[in-house]
């Protein structure tokens, strides 16, 4: 004997209503991620390289100074290359150039201001960020996951009065999306960016807003409600 046909739709005794639940919550970030590019120049490929080390290092040790408020530090891109004069027959090396690039992730955003206007005090150094985000394991995105199943429930036992019913069972709850969070301004909050004060005075820390996070969840669930009284 073969088994009863699927009924997606539902009977007319026991008829199934489909919704949709969504989420959009916005809250304030966990981390914000700046990115440090040290530059040297010279015309001496070992001095250039020498002086890249020194001041690569220097912005390193200012940034572990701040401890426990750096989530993560890691040196990403290094490069030294030389700088060309005319092409052809009078093609020579006239100077060499390098970078390296540092990323830092903080906690504390009074210290990223603090180390951002620190940063810009040394030499042939660029900041640029802040990007705000979410720790991966923030309970927002749990939240998210709630709000939207919750919001599902809502709409069907709407639709289930209005036709003077009642929820029975859910038979169906799919996670049609959970999109990454954003910052409110649809990116980063704003980007310094410094080649050295060359003996200024050390100006005050640069107060940096924190952008909101906007966190969104849709789920797709489906019911069987008692037949409706039309």
């Amino acid at each position: 004997m073969t088994g009863q046909p699927s009924r997606p739709y539902g009977t007319p005794t026991a008829p199934r209503v489909a919704v949709r639940g969504e989420a959009h919550l916005e809250v304030d970030p966990d981390l914000a991620r700046i990115g440090i590019t040290v530059t040297a120049r010279g015309t001496d490929r070992g001095g250039t390289l020498s002086d890249l080390t020194h001041r690569s290092t220097a912005a390193l040790d200012l940034v572990r100074n701040y401890g426990d408020v750096v989530e993560r530090l890691e040196t990403g891109t290094l490069s030294v290359s030389p700088q060309l004069t005319e092409r052809g027959r009078l093609e020579r090396v006239r100077a060499y150039q390098g970078h390296v690039r540092i990323t830092a992730e903080l906690t504390d955003f009074t210290a990223l201001g603090e180390l951002t206007t620190r940063l810009a005090e040394l030499d042939l150094t660029s900041v640029d960020g802040p990007w705000w985000a979410l720790r991966p394991d923030s309970p927002v995105h749990r939240a998210a996951h709630r709000t939207a199943v919750h919001d599902a429930v809502r709409r069907a036992r709407a639709y289930a009065e209005a036709l003077d019913a009642t929820l029975v069972a859910l038979v169906e709850l799919s996670d049609s999306s959970l999109n990454a969070p954003v910052s409110a301004d649809h990116g980063p909050y704003g980007a310094v960016g410094t080649e050295g004060l060359d003996g200024a005075e050390p100006p005050d820390a640069i107060h940096l807003q924190p952008a909101r996070q906007i966190v969104t969840a849709q789920v797709e669930a489906h019911f069987v409600m008692t037949p409706p009284r039309l």
